[in-house]
């Protein structure tokens, strides 16, 4: 099965919302945008076990906490799947609860005009549609919820009034063995595994129990018995023995015990299978030790790649990819490798793969057409939908897999023309940091850096970041022929650009910088082994006319970011009058577009630093 759309109403943080979903969806947005939400509301529709919890929902579930309206009515949480792609057993199972799809507009034919008409067309396929809902429930004091096919309902007045009444309103209801189905497996942040590698119900061992043994239920039985009956019992001991006759007599003058020695009597455990499931542990030996242990014992690195064999274990019990497998943060206490690894195995194997990341090694793995933009408003409506990879070559993507990654996670992306742009312009941002002024570092204000393929390159990545929902901004040098028509129109995609005053970052550093600066650099890389000793001389004694032909010609000389040279002469720019003055003017308007607002007590600073100095400044006594 495939989950191919998801509707949301007043479930947690979204009070409406529609996401849809590709083969292999990647969900990204910023902190907050509803991506755990997403996660838990696929698993209360879909999850076999979830329903089972107490309670399956609670009053800061419903959006706002408001789970009453003001005429006391109940709110309901409503949470709608579309499943298509169903397998033939689905197709058998839930014939009468089946609906034509549309699957390139998303919508149910039998919804628009003459959908019967279409019901043959190559783009519709059968869908399962699936309602879970919950209310709080006045007369029990308590909220309840459930599942339901989703199927057209009859006119609400013909039904019976009790049963319009009722949370599933006439629907029928979809069961744990329906869920199971689906196939859905749900792993949550991958922090301790305690869920995970647990027997509790729903987990990723209980998941691998239950398919690769249909005798769970004899097995929670026989160990329950055989803690009954260990031999010796636990009453045999012989202190235990003692009291247990003394027990029975006392008792017997008060109660009507049954006959014989066996009245009375000490066992290991009162539990339960419900208990054995929260106390077994899974014990592993790991060397150089080879000590079993908890698993919780073990390093938290382990403790996630035993999650990723356990799912190795899902995939190949579970067979012909029929898994929908949701996982959030899967970067959590693992390096970037088996990130990748653990990516490359659940896309290739699941049936389907839902994940969230803040991680570009995990971003990295999903093409374009794959990732899902979530966007939240302030009143609380959510939409996610796949991004348009037509402006995104496919060969630009995969060779700049990485920068895109980032530039998907930020909130704008500043696009400049090489490596050595690049490697300045977060030295830049930290002088002006450094320096005050409420100025934000591009990376607390969300901004990416982007490296195009030279200057006649930067144009057209402005419409494809403003595709992606970002803000775009460039900086290019010089152009010494002016840009074609085509490339004009590109750059009015950006929120800003500019186009530097000199002809190549080494002409604008040397011009723009003061020559105390260029001293302070050529003083310190004149020491350096990699010093261009062949192509520059330098010594203390240089002229400052001199400097700026000399900086110049280091700094193109070991042009690029290997090198470095250009970031150390940014990083010898002691406060923001010593950088050069067209990138301080590109920052400064960066900033007032997209850094977050401040907190009063930071503007109050500002504020009181600005007035103080210039206060300083009046109060200088002039020179007589």
């Amino acid at each position: 099965m495939l989950v191919r759309q998801l509707e949301i109403e007043n479930f947690r943080g979204v009070a409406s919302g529609q996401v849809l979903f590709t083969r292999n969806t990647l969900l990204v947005g910023g902190n907050n945008v509803g991506k755990s939400t997403i996660c838990e509301s696929l698993d209360l529709a879909l999850g076999p076990e979830r329903l089972n919890r107490r309670p399956s929902v609670d009053e800061h579930d419903f959006f706002a906490s408001k789970y009453l309206r003001e005429d006391g009515e109940p709110v309901l949480i409503k949470i709608r799947v579309v499943l298509t792609e169903l397998s033939d057993e689905a197709l058998r199972r839930f014939g009468g609860h089946l609906r034509r799809w549309n699957d390139d507009t998303c919508t149910f034919i039998d919804e628009g005009v003459d959908g019967a008409d279409h019901a043959d067309d190559d783009n519709v396929v059968w869908a399962l549609p699936i309602l879970f809902r919950a209310r709080y429930d006045p007369e029990e004091d308590d909220f309840e919820a459930d599942t339901f096919f989703d199927h057209p309902l009859e006119d609400p007045a013909d039904l019976d009034e009790e049963v319009a009444a009722s949370l599933g309103a006439g629907r029928d209801r979809f069961t744990r063995t329906h869920k199971r189905l689906c196939g859905f497996v749900f792993l949550r942040t991958l922090r301790t595994g305690s869920r995970a590698l647990g027997l509790q119900r729903g987990s990723l061992l209980d998941t691998v129990l239950r398919l690769s043994n249909e005798g769970a239920a004899e097995m929670w039985m026989d160990t329950l018995k055989q803690m009954r009956e260990l031999d010796p019992a636990v009453g045999d001991v012989s202190d235990l023995a003692e009291m247990r006759k003394q027990i029975r007599e006392r008792l017997g003058a008060f109660v009507n015990l049954a006959p014989g020695a066996d009245a009375t009597a000490f066992f290991a455990s009162d539990l339960t299978r419900e208990h054995l499931r929260e106390v077994v542990r899974l014990f592993i030996a790991t060397g150089p030790s080879n000590h079993p242990v908890p698993f919780t014992r073990q390093g938290t690195g382990s403790i996630n790649l035993l999650v990723f064999a356990l799912l190795t274990m899902i995939a190949q019990l579970k067979g012909n990819k029929t898994v929908v497998f949701a996982m959030e943060e899967p970067e959590i206490a693992l390096p970037p490798h088996t990130q990748r690894r653990v990516i490359r195995f659940v896309r290739n194997e699941m049936g389907q793969t839902i994940v969230t990341s803040h991680s570009p090694y995990v971003i990295e793995q999903f093409d374009p057409e794959d990732i899902v933009m979530l966007g939240r408003e302030s009143d609380g409506s959510l939409m996610g939908v796949p991004i348009d990879p037509a402006g995104v070559k496919l060969k630009s993507y995969r060779s700049q897999r990485r920068q895109f990654s980032e530039a998907i996670l930020s909130r704008a992306v500043l696009v400049v023309e090489g490596q050595t742009e690049a490697s300045i312009m977060p030295i830049v941002s930290s002088v002006l940091e450094a320096s005050g002024n409420g100025y934000t570092h591009l990376d607390l204000a969300g901004v990416s850096i982007f490296t195009a393929n030279g200057d006649g390159d930067v144009p057209r990545w402005g419409p494809i970041f403003r595709a992606l929902g970002k803000t775009p901004f460039a900086l290019y040098d010089q152009q010494t022929t002016p840009f074609g028509a085509e490339a004009q129109a590109d750059l009015m995609a950006y929120e800003e650009h500019w186009e530097s005053p000199a002809n190549s970052i080494e002409d604008l550093l040397v011009t723009q910088v003061p020559v105390a600066v260029l001293r302070r650099f050529l003083d310190n890389v004149v020491e350096r082994g990699d010093f261009p000793a062949h192509q520059a001389s330098y010594d203390a004694t240089k002229p400052e006319a001199e400097l700026p032909t000399i900086a110049g010609k280091v700094l193109k000389a070991r042009k690029g970011d290997a090198w470095g040279y250009a970031a150390m002469l940014v990083e010898h720019c002691q406060d923001r009058s010593e950088l050069p003055a067209f990138l301080v003017d590109a920052f400064d308007r960066i900033n007032e577009l997209v850094a977050p607002p401040m907190i009063p007590e930071e503007a109050a600073r500002v504020e009181g630093h600005e007035e103080g100095a210039q206060g300083d400044a009046a109060a200088d006594p002039q020179p007589s």
